[in-house]
């Protein structure tokens, strides 16, 4: 019989959605499911997005640009030069979702064979997009104990072989909602000056930011024009995940031109998800504003509520919508079963995502896991307030 490719066996599955049949069991049972587990806001789309796509005109859906619509990227780069950020539209690649930027960055600047480094844990699909460019991924570990902040130059530099060219960031932070400040990533300005190498920062959630901290992009480092290639995406930002819509930008010329031949590979990226993601664009201040204060309201009610329960210390998140919750239990993964298929209260139960599947380094995250404070606040509350009873009955309780 035919034998499937290494990479295909290599491919690890979504720790995020491996458990779907388990929560399917107990939507099955007629229990209530709250999705802790996976960064889908409830936040309404912004409505000038949806008239655009209700109010199309096209009489032909036809291939854009491979590197994107002209206009949106016109559009994008003047929205990145108000904020600080000095590019055009040259300097930029409309891609299938942030996922296909990271995978076009790998492609475009690493063989085959070569490493990189990513703390860790990390958003857990940059395996994938690895794998898939034939690329090793070094973790270098972060911890709980001091909120996971950025490692110690140091320790990158112990890890550093002939082989590493890459280091990717999230920031901030999926999936520990950790902020890495100015100074951290001057800190690393000076690993990348110094190795040449190439700094992927992905930074989709750059306008979550909380506690007046404030945003500060890879783009701006001094010096690191021609290594940083920044990645970024719409769904978050205008919660339209589904529109499929992120960019690649950098001010390597080399960078761009090599990755447009992937580009044009898979011919273009989607025309709709582009309309929808042009027109946003336009989206009022007032609407960032609200979803800002829903965030920090669910945020605060959150770890506030997490922090109470025995056992359980949650960070306090600076940026994005998740945290990494350190719990009372012997093995995430079988809790994160257990709890979807042995438990209710109410009959409700809650969906949380294993660490374990956001580190490399086998063994981490095993009392650990990731929740995303996306769901509206009664509904939190429900979730908290079942969390809670479980973890006092769980079988593997370790107080």
């Amino acid at each position: 019989m035919p034998q499937i490719s290494d990479k295909g066996r290599l491919m690890p599955e979504s720790p995020i959605r491996k458990l779907v049949p388990y929560a399917e069991g107990a939507k099955a049972k007629g229990r209530t499911v709250y999705h802790l587990n996976i960064g889908q806001p409830d936040i309404k789309t912004p409505e000038v997005a949806m008239d655009a796509i209700r109010n199309c005109t096209e009489k032909v859906i036809e291939y854009s640009h491979s590197a994107g619509n002209v206009s949106y990227r016109k559009k994008l780069a003047k929205m990145y030069q108000n904020i600080g950020i000095d590019v055009n539209e040259e300097e930029m690649l409309i891609t299938t979702g942030g996922s296909e930027a990271i995978t076009f960055a790998l492609m475009t600047c690493l063989n085959p064979g070569d490493e990189v480094l990513i703390p860790e844990p990390f958003y857990a699909n940059y395996n994938g997009f690895a794998i898939s460019a034939g690329v090793k991924v070094v973790p270098i570990t972060s911890s709980i104990e001091n909120d996971f902040a950025l490692p110690s130059i140091e320790e990158f530099e112990k890890l550093m072989t002939p082989k590493t060219k890459a280091i990717v960031i999230c920031n901030p932070n999926n999936p520990t909602g950790y902020l890495y400040s100015k100074e951290e990533l001057n800190q690393l300005r000076e690993l990348i000056l110094k190795h040449d190498l190439f700094l992927f920062s992905d930074e989709v959630y750059r306008e979550f930011c909380y506690g007046g901290e404030e945003h500060f992009s890879a783009m701006n480092l001094e010096g690191l024009e021609q290594n940083v290639v920044m990645m970024d995406s719409v769904s978050k930002r205008y919660s339209e995940c589904g529109v499929r819509i992120g960019a690649m930008i950098t001010k390597n010329k080399e960078v761009i031109t090599t990755a447009l031949k992937f580009a044009q590979a898979r011919l273009c990226p989607p025309a709709f998800g582009q309309i929808a993601a042009e027109a946003s664009l336009d989206t009022p201040q007032e609407y960032f504003t609200e979803v800002y204060d829903e965030y920090i309201a669910r945020r605060d009610f959150m770890v506030a509520a997490l922090n109470e329960m025995e056992g359980v210390y949650c960070p306090i998140p600076k940026g994005a919508f998740y945290t990494v919750v350190k719990l009372p239990i012997d093995d995430a993964d079988k809790f994160a079963q257990w709890i979807l298929e042995e438990f209710e209260h109410k009959n409700q139960t809650v969906m949380v995502a294993p660490a374990t599947g956001f580190y490399a380094t086998p063994g981490l995250g095993k009392n650990e896991v990731r929740i995303a404070y996306v769901l509206k606040k009664e509904d939190l509350a429900n979730a908290m307030e079942t969390l809670a009873e479980a973890l006092k009955v769980y079988p593997g309780r370790t107080l």
